[in-house]
């Protein structure tokens, strides 16, 4: 038998609350079987347990819930891969281009942070000559 996993499992296992496990199956992403009474109890397969990891890879990424089964399930497909990667690719280029364009706006805000502490330091330095 395949290994299986619970909620509980997961969520340990990635830090993550049984809710937005959860919330990660009503998105689609986990398609979890189930058991017990009235079928309560879920039963992740090792298959749940890959595509939440790949989740979480993506969001780490900067990619929306919804950018992330897409690729999720292309790569779910035994299809060509050169379409998945290229959408990978597009997907990739689109956030990395985000990123640097926040990582520019931090660096201005950064260096006109520099250029108050020095105006400030200067005029401390000043003040601190006439006091004397």
């Amino acid at each position: 038998m395949a290994n299986t996993y619970t909620i509980s499992d997961l969520a340990k296992e990635f830090d993550l609350t049984t809710r937005a496990i959860r919330f990660y199956e009503d998105m689609g992403l986990l398609q979890p079987e189930r058991s017990g009474p009235g079928g309560r109890n879920r039963v992740y397969s090792h298959r749940d347990r890959t595509r939440l990891k790949l989740t979480l890879r993506a969001k780490r990424l900067g990619l929306s819930l919804t950018e992330a089964k897409d690729l999720i399930d292309m790569y779910d497909s035994p299809r060509d891969t050169v379409p998945q990667l290229k959408k990978f690719l597009i997907v990739l280029a689109g956030h990395r281009q985000e990123l640097e364009a926040q990582m520019a706006e931090l660096q201005a805000t950064l260096d006109e942070v520099k250029t108050h502490e020095k105006e400030a330091k200067a005029l401390l330095a000043k003040a601190g000559k006439g006091a004397g």
